[in-house]
């Protein structure tokens, strides 16, 4: 039986304030249509439920790529504490540690600070998100986290660990099961596991308004069509709804909020590990309902990774692939297996999601290296990195 999260004492503590939730929208939306996954059922003692869990699992994520993942050991207080944590970061980091701790793009990696003024070191374009993103190695190291979110270190730290080696864990478990391999297939060969984060990073973000000429500049975009590089993404519900999912209707479609929930989608490391039977979701964050558009959205999101030194291939030793075969829809893997049967070595996961982050991380889609195309009478932003093309709805 899986533990529940336990939290870390607060006493002694600076007094942190209460984030309050924002209500949420009355419109009338074309809401996606997500499966929801009860994690704790995975450790029913009737093998009847969990085989019932298993393929629910593979519906959801041969569908959508996307899932609802509940009871999944932490309580909605204790989520509400971390949360707290994360407005009082914002709220309360100084100007020089934001310089201190600048991301630095070209570094490959997301770490530190990011400004509410474009993706690029230097300031440019209002997009008003900022975010602070707490990676390997620097989420212990008190040199590299904000001066004023030390005190609670210890609370982020043991959150990151149970969601990465519990939650994640346990997900991971469960699609090994639909690949019907061994529990820990992949969570021992394809998950990075180095220290609290392994190479993936937890997220502290906020959206400011977007208003005005802003919202016209961008059209109503806060950030463009992407899949993750990871094995999976664990992002808690909010009740501001930006974010999108291309569903199989191939249109976006709004997530709708679910309080307490996990919002699960699945990386480009999957993709590629499955064969294809595992989609890569395709994701947006644009503006907000008329009724939420003056609430700021507050956002928590763990990313978990593939291993850095990996050249990621699907595993043919799965009887779900074998006896099934590819599936060779629009996605990374169908690009990589291009490469695959060229006899050209693919990227290490490493080098995937640097050359992407340190080039071009949330460029326009007219503003890629192939521009938009157009494509079964859908529009996608076409872009190429290290032989591997790329191309996302627009």
């Amino acid at each position: 039986m899986s533990a529940p999260f336990t939290s870390p004492n607060i006493e002694g503590k600076p007094i942190v304030p209460r984030w309050q939730r924002p209500p949420t929208t009355q419109a009338d939306l074309d809401w996606a249509t997500l499966h929801t996954i009860d994690l704790s059922l995975l450790d029913s003692p009737d093998e009847d439920v969990v085989r019932d869990l298993v393929e629910l699992t593979k519906t959801a994520i041969r569908e959508d790529g996307f899932l609802f993942l509940t009871n999944y050991g932490v309580s909605l207080e204790q989520l509400q504490r971390q949360f707290d944590l994360a407005q009082y970061l914002h709220r309360n980091i100084s100007d020089d540690d934001k310089q201190r701790l600048l991301w630095d793009p070209s570094s490959g990696r997301f770490a530190g600070w990011k400004q509410q003024w474009g993706w690029k070191r230097e300031a440019g374009e209002f997009d008003g998100i900022e975010q602070f993103n707490f990676y390997r190695g620097e989420i212990e190291n008190r040199d590299r986290v904000p001066d004023c979110i030390l005190p609670f270190m210890d609370e982020i730290t043991a959150f990151c660990d149970y969601l990465t080696g519990s939650v994640n864990r346990r997900l991971l478990t469960l699609l090994s099961r639909v690949l019907e391999l061994p529990d820990n297939y992949l969570w021992d060969h394809i998950q990075s596991q180095d220290s609290t984060v392994g190479d993936g990073y937890f997220r502290h973000a906020l959206f400011h308004p977007l208003l005005g000429e802003d919202k016209k500049r961008r059209k109503s975009v806060r950030m463009y069509g992407h899949t993750d590089y990871g094995t999976t993404t664990l992002l808690f519900s909010v009740p501001v709804t930006a974010l999108h999912i291309w569903s199989k209707q191939d249109r976006w479609q709004p997530v709708k909020y679910n309080p307490g929930a996990l919002v699960v989608n699945l990386g480009e490391a999957l993709e590629i590990v499955s064969g294809g039977h595992f989609k890569a979701t395709k994701h947006k964050v644009t503006d907000t309902p008329a009724d939420q558009e003056e609430f700021e959205r507050l956002s928590l999101v763990l990313f978990n990774a593939s291993k850095g030194d990996m050249r990621l291939m699907p595993a043919v030793e799965s009887p779900l692939l074998q006896r099934e075969g590819f599936v060779m829809e629009q996605g990374v893997f169908q690009q990589y297996k291009k490469l695959i049967d060229a006899g050209i070595p693919v990227p290490t996961n490493k080098q995937w999601r640097e050359i992407q982050i340190s080039t071009r991380s949330q460029v326009a889609p007219e503003e890629k290296s192939g521009g938009v195309q157009e494509i079964g009478g859908v529009k996608f932003g076409v872009d190429e990195f290290l032989g591997v093309k790329v191309l996302l709805p627009v």
